[in-house]
């Protein structure tokens, strides 16, 4: 179907292609049955063909047709996506529609809108709060849902390599983390980062120029979040 004029193409949620296949055969069902409950009970102009195209992964679901997928199949919008990381994407796999989901964190349907479609999130601290909430979110999944994941790099890396002291407030302000939690873990990303440099150091006519410790920053992030553990 063609998107109306003015409607905002977005990409279809990471289907998990086998999963559909797995929950129309324990129900016993055909695809052209899901197509038959796609379009009876959701007015959607699905064939046979395409369930079969989207259980090969020829073709993906669009947002409305893998929710009402999720209705035909007694399952959760989750139960269909291989693996969510945007806001929308979790806000689809919880089954929520936009403005929903914008008046249960409190903001208008355009605000969320906005930073949906902008993948930014500009909410205050008792919105994202509530958002994490909502979406069942922990701090790593939070932060990448709403687009924080370099910011936490830079802050990482400026930690490691400085004064690491000095990036316990900006971290606690990015993360819903506490400060006990955030200072252990800096400081071992810094005492990390210096014994890499130090192997690194000690290899001096090998021609290695602080490889290690490059290669650690470049995870810092990866490193931090296994620090900080589940």
């Amino acid at each position: 179907m063609c998107p109306y004029r003015g409607e905002v193409h977005h990409p279809s949620p990471p289907f998990d292609a086998p999963a559909a296949r797995r929950l129309r055969q324990g129900l016993g069902m055909a695809p052209g049955h899901v197509a038959y409950g796609l379009r009876a009970q959701y007015g959607l102009s699905v064939t046979p063909d395409t369930v079969a195209a989207w259980e090969r992964g020829t073709l993906a679901p669009s947002e409305q047709e893998l929710t009402a997928l999720a209705g035909v199949l007694w399952c959760s919008p989750a139960d269909l996506i291989a693996a969510a990381t945007t806001l929308r994407e979790h806000r689809v796999a919880r089954g929520l529609a936009p403005e929903e989901l914008a008046r249960l964190v409190g903001l208008s349907a355009h605000a969320y809108a906005r930073m949906e479609d902008g993948g930014g999130w500009r909410g205050t601290d008792r919105q994202t709060a509530a958002l994490a909430q909502v979406l069942g979110l922990g701090p790593r999944a939070l932060l990448t849902a709403t687009g924080g994941d370099e910011r936490l790099a830079e802050l990482l890396r400026d930690a490691a390599t400085t004064r690491w002291q000095a990036y316990v407030k900006p971290v606690t302000r990015l993360l819903p983390l506490p400060k006990r939690v955030v200072e252990p873990v800096l400081a071992r990303l810094h005492a990390e980062y210096h014994a890499h440099m130090a192997a690194t150091s000690s290899w001096g006519a090998s021609g290695a120029t602080g490889d290690e410790g490059r290669a650690y920053l470049e995870e810092i992030g990866d490193h931090f979040w296994a620090a900080v553990g589940p």
